[in-house]
């Protein structure tokens, strides 16, 4: 059977884990057929053929054609419906050498075995009924968290959470649509029809479609990450802080002006949140075509962040009794959040710092975060003022106890339905036929089965699984 651009009729393998030298390495086989073919490498092929579910064999792997052994291995054996696929499936435990984990993968391919397409193994847990897409998506989730917070979330939704609540949705939204069909097909019994609909019954469906709608706005920024960069004119101390929020001497710092003259990226987290950190080049007027260059990245970057760390020199701002009129204009216009960033804290005594911080009062800039990243000191204050600011209000945890989107894709179905049904509730309010409405609620409905998987085409099976890894 194909279904999109994978077929459930060939037994499949791949490799499970990274190919880099590893403790142990996994090769992972499914689909009809999938025990006899692996017996045929297996030192105990009988053994493996007659083994039950949920078995594990101790043995080695052998080259049918040398018979010559490969590396000692364990097998599990999990037999139809009760694997992950729902499938019969094999999975070899080897030593995680790169050449070994190849070669018994080969022998596999070379006896009967396809090469299995990326997140097809996940696929087939869907097609067989062992998952619906929402804990599919999760499973890819679960391999591409960053952060505690990630993966919270993911396995809220990998235990049914999501699912739950958009089935709890669909069965309201079915019995408002046989209410609805009850006043078509009697509309002159009254007994039976009276009252049976009303549009009160759409508006109880709106209500928690909409708060599982906003949970994605809550949620993106821990599954996705943000861009956080930081910006400011030459020797501010960006690099310096590029480095003490990675822990590690990623950029160059010296006291020449342009030193920077491209980006760095990291990757960290702001307490829980996923971050691409960028280092920018000095803002600043230059005659030098490559610093200007970067300059005007810098700029552009800024533009398209999440959150701007915007870092001034205090030597700077108490010599002229003011914010540099270039600083002032970028932190005020930004398009970006920005949180100012006094640096050099170590060099700075108490009247300084209350000094600079009037100052920037005046100017109606909001309170900045003054660090200092030689002695590392208020790195963890700008950290925790950006989480706050890029979560915006939003939990840090308990998300995974409530249904909530994981994905672009779920909260586009999940809008599409909540349009629609705002569409057919202004509609029933303004008397118009009830069998328009009904084929709005309907429309609504096939929206959320697109969540789970119920309703399906090609485009949407090819949105959910194109981003799996192979041997997942």
């Amino acid at each position: 059977m194909q279904i999109g651009k994978y077929s459930l009729d060939d037994p499949i393998a791949a490799i499970a884990t990274a190919l880099s030298p590893a403790a142990l390495g996994i090769v992972r086989t499914s689909g009809e057929g999938a025990i006899d073919l692996a017996s045929a490498i297996f030192s105990k092929p009988e053994k493996l053929k007659e083994a039950q579910g949920n078995t594990i064999l101790h043995g080695w792997v052998l080259d049918p054609e040398s018979k010559k052994e490969v590396d000692e291995v364990t097998v599990c054996v999990y037999r139809e419906p009760k694997s992950f696929t729902g499938e019969d499936s094999v999975e070899f435990i080897c030593h995680g050498g790169t050449a070994v984990v190849l070669k018994i993968y080969r022998l596999l391919i070379e006896n009967g075995f396809r090469a299995a397409e990326g997140g097809e193994f996940t696929f087939r847990a869907f097609a067989n009924g062992k998952a619906d897409l929402t804990r599919a998506e999760a499973v890819n989730e679960i391999i591409n968290s960053k952060t505690d917070i990630n993966i919270e979330l993911a396995a809220g939704r990998l235990s049914g959470n999501l699912f739950s609540g958009i089935e709890e949705i669909k069965q309201n939204l079915t019995a408002v649509i046989a209410a609805a069909d009850v006043e078509i097909e009697y509309p002159e019994d009254e007994e039976t029809s009276q009252g049976a609909f009303s549009p009160d019954l759409i508006l109880r469906i709106i209500e928690p479609l909409k708060k599982l709608a906003d949970s994605w706005a809550a949620e993106k920024i821990f599954i996705q990450g943000a861009k956080v960069v930081l910006a400011g004119k030459t020797n501010a101390g960006k690099s310096s802080l590029f480095n003490a929020l990675l822990k590690e001497d990623r950029a160059i710092v010296s006291d020449i002006h342009g030193t920077t003259r491209d980006w760095l990226e990291a990757s960290l987290n702001f307490n829980g949140i996923p971050v691409s950190l960028y280092d920018t080049a000095g803002i600043r007027y230059t005659q030098d075509s490559i610093e200007a260059i970067g300059v005007e990245r810098s700029l552009e970057m800024s533009r398209n962040a999440d959150l701007v760390l915007y870092l001034c020199d205090p030597k700077d701002i108490l010599s002229a009794g003011s914010l540099n009129k270039d600083d002032s204009e970028f932190i005020k216009n930004a398009k970006a959040p920005v949180i100012t960033v006094i640096t050099k804290e170590d060099l700075l005594d108490t009247e300084s710092k209350e000094k600079i911080k009037e100052i920037l009062k005046a100017e109606k800039i909001k309170e900045p975060i003054i660090i200092s990243s030689k002695a590392s000191n208020g790195i963890k204050a700008l950290s925790e003022k950006a989480y706050s600011v890029l979560a915006k209000n939003t939990g840090s945890s308990g998300f995974s106890k409530t249904a909530s989107l994981g994905s672009e894709r779920q909260r586009d179905a999940v809008q599409k339905a909540l349009d629609v049904l705002k569409t057919a509730y202004q509609n029933s309010l303004e008397g118009f036929p009830l069998d328009l409405i009904v084929e709005d609620l309907e429309e609504a409905l096939s929206f959320l089965g697109e969540i789970t998987g119920e309703v399906r085409s090609d485009d949407i099976l090819d949105k959910v699984f194109s981003g799996f890894c192979v041997g997942k």
